[in-house]
């Protein structure tokens, strides 16, 4: 029985890429956005990786991100007056076309939580700009720890008072389900074929036997079911 879904955001519930490259090119005119946006994203998981491997205290990620976007500007030879707002440009994203009526469907039954590398305060701010109607906010905030370690899947599951094999993690992305399942608790992958753009290799089909693999949230809810 399956009593919570808890979903990556990034990618899985919101398109960043698009949004992003649209606030970048409105911010740093004449630079190439998606390219941008691609570099900002591609310093995530690096700035992440110091704290997961104990190099550095835990940072939240609206940090991680502007100390991202000064790296990137710089790389670019590029410059903006507000890098500040800029930098919260990540709580602006919109979500996918099915994610509203999706995460509705499922929170029917079940409690709906992101369990996101996104701080409490981007997920809040998210939330409301992107109309997603979660439940209680869960990830790495509250583990003060990042992705895939296991503690962050499992502080989720701790916060809801629920054992991990009554949790599922949703993802459209293949490594998070990998460390979730290997946590305890059950999947579903949701592909997102356009996350990284037109040209993106990766997560485009399920890497193992995940407890659900559905077209999209309202497909899911369907498969679920009550």
């Amino acid at each position: 029985m399956i009593r919570a879904l808890i979903f990556d955001v990034f990618g899985t519930c919101v398109d960043w890429r698009s949004a992003i490259a649209r606030e970048v090119a409105a911010a740093v005119p004449g630079v190439d956005a998606p390219a941008f946006a691609d570099a900002w994203r591609g310093e995530y998981q690096p700035a992440m990786a110091r704290i997961r491997e104990g190099g550095r205290g835990y940072v939240p990620l609206d940090d991680l991100h502007r100390e991202n976007l000064d790296r990137v500007l710089a790389r670019f030879g590029a410059a903006t007056p507000d890098a500040a707002t800029l930098a919260r440009a990540w709580e602006r994203l919109d979500p996918w076309p099915d994610t509203v009526r999706g995460l509705t469907a499922l929170q029917a039954a079940r409690i709906v939580a992101p369990c996101s590398n996104g701080s409490i305060a981007l997920m809040t701010h998210l939330a409301r700009h992107a109309g997603l109607s979660w439940d209680c906010i869960l990830g790495a905030d509250i583990a003060r720890d990042y992705k895939p370690k296991a503690a962050v899947y499992l502080a989720s599951c701790a916060a809801l008072r629920l054992p991990p094999a009554e949790v599922a993690m949703v993802a459209a992305h293949n490594d998070d389900l990998h460390a979730a399942r290997a946590a305890g608790l059950r999947t579903a992958f949701v592909p997102r074929p356009t996350e990284h753009g037109p040209g993106q290799t990766t997560d485009l089909a399920p890497e193992a036997d995940w407890d659900w693999v559905a077209d999209d949230f309202l497909d899911l809810a369907g498969r679920i079911g009550p």
